[in-house]
């Protein structure tokens, strides 16, 4: 009743006011609809035929790419010819390769080829679906039961990419809300997989122990600060047995401590350390003596000592079986090509009948190590049981651009030898 008193008092208000109030207020509200509901107009410049002339001119576009030096790479490539081995042709010359992860010199094993070959004539080149729908073929649970065999675990499971592999495991796990401590030199594949997580992403110093339990003492403190009541918080630790961004080995017995102590999974990515380390090249818990079980989850590539394509997890079963259905590389990518998950079971076979190969690359890793360590211009990273070695000038010259060169020219100097110069690393 209250609103229709209202607007009948209104009414007469209307019926009382002045005409001339009336025609003001019309116009006042014609006015403001003009002013919202008008284009703009743009005021062009009236220019004569001269001074546009003269404009025209003046103009300078600019290049769409910027100008390239002279000395760049890219206008004089190197052009490999034939398969890239242990020796590669390259510009007509017969180089040792040592620009390639090819550490047991596998991508030239006949046996490898032969059991591609075959796979071919059976499966064809690709598997056509991902591993859940119709991409599943028994090479691949053979590959995935000698997986677990050789590393000693109870399952394995493949992906068709070794990146992906690094950076699908860990958000399978790991969500927003949970706390991973990472090493601050992990490798990029690690890095899209914590970015992918959403998780409390918190580094530590490089292979540096006292910062790490540092940060796991600060998480701890915080837990108990909170109580009974508070939230309870996953927490994980991610860490390569050797480090692609500077070849050296964390130290396992340390964080196998600190994991026990503190409570934390952890996750280890054996992309380099599987195949070279260890007396069977069973990787890094090998070459420390601990047993793998002792890791929640060993993630691995089958690009490097390994010569095929793809990557691997091992662990529990009760882990390892949670990406099948969580794992977004593996559910969501086409299955690695049967071809290649043959191939890669031919080199476990080579690495199982032939355990004096990983003796004979370790003292090919130490003896390199010895003798790039006496070169007083350049310094040497790595350790000197891993097969990544990084040699970096031992005196910059101050820019960045400028050591790329210098590393270059010393790279093109060198006589009958392939290294790999990189190009992206500020």
């Amino acid at each position: 009743m209250a609103v229709q008193w209202d607007l009948y008092e209104m009414y007469l208000a209307l019926l009382q006011a002045p005409l001339y109030h009336l025609i003001i207020e019309g116009l006042l509200m014609v006015w403001v609809a003009w002013l919202l509901l008008r284009k703009p107009k743009i005021r062009k410049p009236i220019l004569t035929e001269k001074e546009q002339e003269e404009l025209i001119t003046d103009w300078q576009p600019e290049p769409l790419v910027p100008d390239t030096n002279e000395d760049h790479p890219a206008l004089d490539p190197f052009v490999v010819e034939g398969k890239v081995g242990k020796y590669v042709c390259v510009n007509g010359r017969d180089c040792l390769n040592l620009a390639t992860h090819n550490y047991l010199g596998l991508v030239e094993d006949k046996n490898m080829e032969d059991s591609a070959v075959e796979c071919i004539k059976k499966y064809g080149v690709g598997s056509c679906g991902p591993r859940g729908f119709y991409g599943t073929v028994d090479v691949h649970l053979n590959l995935e039961t000698r997986l677990a065999e050789f590393m000693e675990l109870e399952e394995a499971l493949i992906y068709s990419y070794g990146f992906s592999t690094i950076a699908s495991a860990i958000p399978a796990y790991a969500k927003r809300g949970d706390v991973i401590f990472a090493d601050e030199g992990s490798n990029f594949a690690v890095q899209k997989g914590l970015e992918a997580s959403r998780s409390d992403v918190r580094f530590f110093k490089h292979n540096d122990m006292k910062d790490l339990e540092r940060l796991l003492e600060a998480q701890s403190a915080k837990e108990l600060k909170n109580g009974k009541n508070g939230k309870p918080v996953r927490k994980f630790l991610v860490v390569e047995g050797v480090y692609m961004n500077s070849g050296d080995i964390c130290p396992l017995p340390e964080i196998v401590e600190l994991k026990s102590k503190y409570k934390v999974r952890l996750f280890v990515d054996e992309s380099i350390s599987f195949g070279t380390l260890g007396r069977h090249g069973k990787g890094i818990t090998e070459y420390y003596g601990i047993p793998a079980d002792h890791i929640d989850l060993i993630m691995g590539s089958l690009e490097y000592a390994i010569p095929s394509v793809g990557g691997f997890c091992v662990g529990t079963s009760y882990v390892v079986d949670h990406q099948r259905l969580s794992g977004l590389g593996y559910c969501f990518s086409a299955s690695l090509p049967p071809m290649l998950a043959a191939a890669a079971i031919s080199a476990i076979d080579t690495m199982e009948h032939d355990p004096d190969m990983f003796l004979d690359l370790n003292n090919v890793c130490r003896k390199l190590h010895s003798a790039l360590s006496t070169l007083h211009q350049l310094r040497l990273g790595g350790h000197r049981d891993a097969p990544v070695k990084h040699l970096r000038l031992a005196k910059s010259t101050g820019c960045h651009n400028h050591d790329g060169q210098l590393l270059r020219q010393i790279a093109n100097e060198v006589r009958n030898v392939c290294f790999h110069v990189n190009l992206y690393k500020n």
